[in-house]
């Protein structure tokens, strides 16, 4: 009888303690899950600060500049915080329907690390020209990864965040469906394409001409449009144009593009270029082939999204339906 006491008894405590491991183990799942942090394989991720273990698919991302919010909104990720836009109050008109209950970390030049810490990411994503100062400060916050440059083939940076948030299947489609239209423009165009296309910037004290290497550079040269010899260059921007350099921003078409912060000093330098004799001279000018585009769309913004709708924008002034 004894004996079948201390059974029972034995038998009791090893359920007790496989409910309790249960439990603890139903807790860690429940805290897991509602901490944002994801579920799944670890993967290592190369940056360029070096590699960075993210687990599964991240959950709560911050994210450091302007053109990898718009890749974050292209993929379906909606970040929990993002540095505020270069223009807009404070996003871009053409995202701000999409950032409703998005928090505000700061700018791309100065994230707010205490505001990025009260958000508990699971993945900061930034940008080593940008924040490589405060490197080590982010990833003591969260799983930090950095892309290299703000420069060039927008197109390279969007694949790296696919990869990053493991959405390189949606990616891939969204970059066909960005060549496709392309593709589509281009064979409108036809003829057009042989058009020389300019591109000048305004700048609170500076005037800039565009090249091959800056973003709206890199989508006309997807298009296949001719550059004046002068802008036929793999880098961004000549800086400081005097009003010397005005015959070299002459082309069959020329945009130009104003970057205004509100205090009116950047269209008031726009507005005296525009009326000065030489600019007049111009053959783009007088042939009013001379367009003021969007500075968002065409220069700042930089990400998938403003590239669309710079494509739309080139549909619109050559005419193409």
């Amino acid at each position: 009888m004894f004996s079948r006491f201390i059974k029972s008894r034995s038998l009791f405590i090893l359920a007790s303690l496989l409910f309790i491991t249960s439990a603890l183990t139903a807790c860690g799942s429940k805290s897991t899950t509602e901490s944002g942090k994801s579920d799944g394989p670890t993967t290592t991720i190369e940056h360029a600060m070096g590699k960075t273990e993210i687990k599964g698919t991240p959950k709560k991302v911050v994210i450091l500049t302007n053109e990898g919010t718009e890749a974050l909104l292209a993929l379906g990720v909606k970040p929990v915080g993002a540095v505020q836009s270069f223009t807009g109050k404070p996003w871009y008109d053409h995202i701000k329907g999409q950032m409703d209950g998005v928090k505000v970390v700061g700018l791309e030049s100065e994230p707010s690390l205490e505001t990025i810490a009260s958000l508990k990411p699971d993945l900061i994503i930034g940008n080593k020209m940008r924040q490589e100062k405060v490197y080590e400060q982010l990833k003591a916050i969260a799983p930090t990864v950095f892309s290299e440059s703000l420069r060039g083939d927008w197109k390279e940076n969007f694949k790296f965040y696919a990869k990053v948030l493991n959405k390189e299947s949606e990616g891939q489609k969204i970059l066909a469906q960005y060549d496709e239209k392309i593709s589509q423009l281009k064979g409108k165009l036809g003829d057009k394409l042989k058009s020389k296309v300019s591109m000048v910037r305004f700048v609170t004290g500076d005037v800039r001409i565009y090249h091959l290497d800056s973003f709206s550079g890199v989508i006309l040269k997807d298009l296949g449009f001719a550059r004046p010899e002068s802008q036929n260059k793999n880098d961004l921007a000549e800086r400081g144009v005097g009003k010397e350099r005005i015959p070299a921003m002459d082309g069959d078409y020329l945009f130009y593009f104003t970057y205004e912060t509100g205090d009116n000093k950047a269209t008031d330098l726009e507005k005296e270029w525009l009326k000065d004799p030489l600019f007049q001279g111009l053959n783009a000018v007088k042939n009013k082939k001379a367009f003021k585009v969007s500075d968002t769309i065409w220069n700042t913004a930089g990400g998938v999204l403003a590239a669309n709708l710079m494509v739309d924008d080139v549909a619109k002034f050559f005419e193409v339906k």
